[in-house]
């Protein structure tokens, strides 16, 4: 082991260094760490430390990669396990981070970084397009959070950094509780609504297509229903793949969000008569069409047999609701209304999920299922009897 050298600088200055190799970084590329200290000791100790590190698996070499670049490596990598439109929104997250210290080096970042940032995010954060003044769910920050700490997770992993300065970082309660009583969330359609809605669309060409909304299935899983994956005699639904948008502008079609989203269906009888009403409808369609129709073999598709994107199928769905009179709702959130109806029929937990494509009963419960006080009723008609109002009321 060489000795460290003494060494004289122009100012007449003594100082000590000495050069230690650390091993290989991810490419092969040898590290070689220059230690230059104002005694022999210093330098001495410095690189027993690093070679006792080297020897533990413990070392982390010094690097200047910012934790903006280190996003980027971790979009790339994070593409080997989700689909491009996860990506996107992953990247569109992370927007507000690379705003605010992404410029910081990954090896300088620290809790304080961290915490300030998010609390900044909370305070005046804003969606892209979103109005002047308007404010980033804490949910979503929430989002960004989990994120970033995957991401340095990761960083540890890589051995560039020791430990991740997010892993205590989390968006303070009173934020929450802020929010909680700010934010006006929409609330998903009541039963009234949904059977409002069913009763106004009856004669629409498009019935059936919005029926599958109202089974639950995702918007992105009804554009992308194909009919050799529906049994018009057995009753059946299979959800395949889907039809998904990105950046709500161009169409994706690929296999179901996750391996719990392939699914089959029994039909309800309203659902199975009105895809057998469709499906005449088309063939008639293709008939008058003729060479103009496209086969495409899509379930939700136009008059001359061109598959409609969910962009397309939501705005149709907003003009049906305008001419009924009803709330503005997302296809997406009649969901919500669908596994609610389900969870409080008595569905079983295990049963609820996989209908909605979850491996997960608890996620789907947590996420889907918020109950109201009307759907309560039931519980306070039991106190009546409980406490004999009932009774008393027939007396």
């Amino acid at each position: 082991m060489a000795e460290p050298k003494r060494v004289i600088l122009r100012d007449g200055t003594v100082r000590y260094r000495t050069v230690v190799d650390a091993g290989r970084d991810e490419n092969g590329k040898r590290i070689q760490i220059t230690i230059t200290r104002d005694r022999k000791k210093e330098v001495e100790a410095e690189r027993d430390r690093i070679l006792h590190q080297r020897s533990a698996g413990t070392f982390i070499a010094p690097n200047k990669i910012t934790l903006g670049e280190w996003l980027e490596q971790w979009l790339e990598y994070k593409r080997r396990d989700v689909e491009e439109t996860t990506i996107r929104t992953y990247r569109l997250a992370l927007v507000h981070v690379h705003d605010r210290i992404g410029h910081i080096r990954l090896q300088e970042l620290t809790e304080d970084h961290i915490q300030d940032c998010i609390d900044a995010i909370v305070a005046s954060g804003r969606r892209m397009g979103g109005a002047p003044g308007s404010r980033l769910a804490v949910s979503t920050v929430e989002g960004i959070l989990t994120r970033l700490k995957e991401a340095l997770s990761r960083a540890v992993v890589r051995k560039l950094i020791a430990v991740s300065p997010a892993a205590h970082v989390r968006v303070a309660l009173a934020d929450k509780k802020t929010d909680k009583r700010e934010r006006e969330r929409p609330k998903p359609w009541t039963v009234a609504e949904v059977q409002t809605f069913i009763r106004g669309i009856e004669q629409d060409r498009l019935y059936a297509p919005l029926l599958l909304s109202l089974m639950g299935l995702r918007p992105a899983e009804v554009c992308g229903q194909r009919w050799p994956d529906v049994d018009l005699e057995q009753g059946i639904l299979s959800i395949t793949m889907t039809r998904t948008m990105i950046g709500n502008v161009k169409v994706l079609e690929k296999d179901t969000k996750t391996a719990a989203g392939e699914r089959s269906l029994p039909l309800p009888n309203g659902p199975w008569e009105a895809l057998r009403r469709f499906r005449a409808i088309q063939a008639r369609e293709k008939l008058a069409a003729g060479e103009a129709y496209t086969d495409s073999g899509y379930v939700v598709v136009n008059e001359l047999g061109v598959p409609l994107n969910t962009r397309q199928l939501r705005d149709y769905a907003y003009r049906l609701m305008r001419r009924l009179g009803l709330r503005q709702v997302r296809l997406y959130d009649a969901r919500h209304s669908v596994l609610k109806a389900l969870a409080v029929s008595g569905v079983p937990d295990v049963i609820l999920a996989a209908w909605a494509g979850h491996t997960n009963a608890a996620f789907t419960k947590r996420k889907y299922v918020s109950i109201e006080a009307e759907d309560m009723r039931g519980a306070a008609a039991a106190l009546d009897v409980f406490h004999g109002a009932e009774r008393q009321a027939l007396m």
